[in-house]
């Protein structure tokens, strides 16, 4: 087996942010697997040096360890997305070649004005583009973003927590951007070259990122390249049903530190959450591995109280 952990640089790592890490390396773990570590810094506008580093820091301070990484170094090296975008540039032309790829002008507000809702922050693309006459571009024009050209038809996997998951793609999202207007390449994009290129068997992630699994398996089948089997946790939520972020800066776990809160705390407590232990109790993340299971996890958003918090660290 060989797992991921790959955070983005954009903030100050929060309890939810603990929760996935925490779940995945011990799923990692208890198989005697290799951890590896990526930083998905691809945004340039929102990623920073001192986040990452102060990522690494706080991981290591919760007892969290990984095989291969930015700061370790590993045979799939780099592991920051800034130094692997040639291999996202590499997969579109591939793409490109078998003619699934064509340019996008149009504006976020001509999307919202025409596209149908897919989700609550998310639009179906009508296809405006698809099989247009691309304009010349003039001398300061608008660079068009790049969409895949979705074809009709269900893709399905089965989640080792969710269980069987379909869905038709050109129905629920239509055709996605895997280049930006930017000129940064997607997500969807890179995520996939990523662990398709570092031998990554085992994804567990966050619930909120099981609606966009079957884009990122259609380019694995397109790019000809293995998946991984998934595992969706559920979230962290505050008691008002909406996830942890990194602007709760409460629940940020270098504040939890300042606070002198433990790491043993921290790791019991999620433990306890996650339903792998029958009370909230101090313990280190490696006392986890041996009884660890999937099928122990709770499957129903996890509501996470300040009181409790502090009640119980």
């Amino acid at each position: 087996m060989r797992g991921r952990f790959a955070p983005s640089p954009t903030g100050e790592i929060h309890l939810g942010n603990a929760w996935t890490a925490l779940l995945a390396w011990l799923q990692v773990r208890s198989a005697g697997g290799v951890m590896v570590l990526r930083m998905e810094d691809l945004d340039p506008a929102r990623s920073r040096p001192v986040y990452a580093d102060r990522l690494l820091a706080d991981m290591k301070w919760l007892g969290l360890d990984w095989d291969e990484g930015p700061d370790v170094g590993g045979p799939c090296a780099p592991y920051s997305q800034q130094a692997r975008r040639h291999l996202y540039q590499a997969a579109l032309e591939q793409l490109t070649a078998a003619g699934l790829v064509y340019p996008c002008t149009c504006t976020r507000a001509e999307l919202a004005a025409s596209a149908p809702h897919a989700g609550e922050h998310e639009r179906i693309y009508p296809g405006t583009c698809r099989g247009r006459q691309p304009a010349a571009a003039g001398k300061g024009a608008r660079q068009p973003s790049l969409r895949l050209a979705v074809p009709p038809g269900a893709t399905a996997f089965t989640d080792l927590l969710a269980g069987v998951v379909s869905q038709d793609i050109s129905r629920a999202a239509g055709d996605f951007v895997i280049r930006r207007s930017d000129g940064v390449h997607a997500y969807q994009l890179a995520v996939v070259v990523d662990d398709a290129a570092m031998g990554i068997t085992h994804v567990l992630r966050g619930y909120d990122l099981l609606n966009s699994t079957p884009r990122q398996l259609l380019l694995y089948r397109l790019l000809g390249r293995p998946a991984p089997v998934f595992t969706h946790v559920p979230l962290l939520v505050a008691p008002d049903g909406h996830r942890l972020s990194k602007r709760q800066q409460d629940l940020a776990i270098a504040a939890l530190r300042a606070q002198g809160v433990r790491a043993e705390a921290i790791i019991g407590y999620l433990a306890y959450k996650a339903g792998l232990l029958d009370r909230p109790e101090p313990v280190r993340a490696a006392e986890l591995i041996t009884g660890f299971s999937v099928n122990k996890l709770r499957t129903a958003p996890v509501v996470v109280e300040s009181r409790e918090i502090g009640n119980n660290f």
